[in-house]
């Protein structure tokens, strides 16, 4: 093993932790409480940043750029097949807006 990685543990299970706010032990990552010293956890989101996605929706959102960054790859496909109705577009300057209006932990909530 090398200094990197402390002997009985993997890669998978480093990233598969996360480190107590309180007392800085290495726990679980979907731990609701330390179980070191009971402080409780706040849940870890994966970053989709709204301000992006709503950008993406603004000047590329007749292809669907914003679905594919949300993760959203068969709203994205129809997009791009529907891009020359104008609809998607309609659609996306929409969707930007709601993005930007939506609060951080919502938008983390919905769409990680």
């Amino acid at each position: 093993m090398s200094a990197d990685h402390p002997v009985g543990t993997s890669v998978r299970d480093a990233v598969e932790q996360k480190f107590c706010y309180r007392c800085g032990a290495s726990i679980p990552l979907d731990a609701t409480a330390c179980p070191t010293c009971g402080a409780p956890q706040a849940p870890v989101y994966p970053r989709k940043n709204k301000v992006i996605a709503a950008v993406l929706a603004f000047l590329f959102g007749s292809f669907g750029a914003h679905r594919f960054y949300l993760g959203q790859i068969g709203w994205g496909l129809l997009y791009l097949v529907f891009f020359w109705t104008v609809i998607p577009g309609i659609v996306a300057i929409i969707e930007g807006i709601i993005y930007l209006a939506t609060s951080d932990e919502a938008f983390a909530r919905k769409y990680g």
